[in-house]
């Protein structure tokens, strides 16, 4: 079941209070829900295989686990999204030890154990796999969030608007093609592709998006 796209703002810090109790597995599986795909498409672009990838996602809920006890969000300090990504960042290098006995037997240095998120001044690690990986982390990221926000809207919205759109916009259809597929003025066309923007528009600021 996928979950409520209005619990999927990625700094709810109610969502995160929540994950201090290690018995709420409701709001465990939320997050794993929410993240997991994130995490996994990112560890397979920076070159590991997909079941590397699995244990990355699985290694990375752990920490999010080991650090949930002490832990006190605070978006004024640094984003959680910088933090996570830091989090994914070592196991993903983890895994890249493992290819190679050598490095094995030295251990990936952990983020910060402090209770607040602080990543202003953390030196950024040198990725093995990628070095574009923060760079690769915010693309992702921003495109998990749109793709968020779009089912949102979608769902807000009679069924032909948003088809509209998605023939207009992403399937790049002539708007001429589009009125006379749905029997209707391209005008119609027009104004229900703006609709949908500024509704993406409107969720997007609710979100406080970027930074994150």
């Amino acid at each position: 079941m996928e979950p409520d796209t209005d619990e999927l703002i990625p700094t709810r810090a109610t969502l995160l209070h929540r994950l201090k109790d290690h018995q709420d597995n409701a709001s465990w599986q939320l997050f794993i829900d929410t993240y997991k795909n994130l995490i996994h498409g990112v560890a397979t672009k920076a070159g590991l295989s997909a079941t590397e990838a699995e244990e990355v996602v699985q290694e990375t809920v752990i920490s999010v686990s080991k650090h949930m006890p002490s832990f006190k969000y605070d978006q004024s300090i640094g984003s959680f999204k910088g933090w996570l990504l830091n989090l994914a960042r070592w196991r993903i290098a983890d895994q890249v030890r493992k290819r190679s006995p050598h490095l094995a037997e030295q251990p990936a240095p952990e983020t910060s154990t402090d209770s607040v998120v602080d990543v202003r001044g953390a030196e950024s690690p040198v990725d093995p796999v990628c070095p574009a990986f923060e760079a690769m982390w915010d693309a992702e990221w921003e495109k998990y969030v749109m793709d968020l926000v779009r089912k949102k809207v979608k769902r807000q919205l009679d069924p032909q608007k948003y088809q509209i759109y998605d023939f207009y916009v992403n399937k790049q259809w002539p708007p001429e093609k589009i009125a006379a597929t749905f029997g209707i003025p391209i005008s119609q066309v027009y104004l229900a592709k703006h609709r949908v923007i500024e509704l993406i528009a409107e969720e997007v600021k609710l979100l406080n998006l970027p930074p994150a």
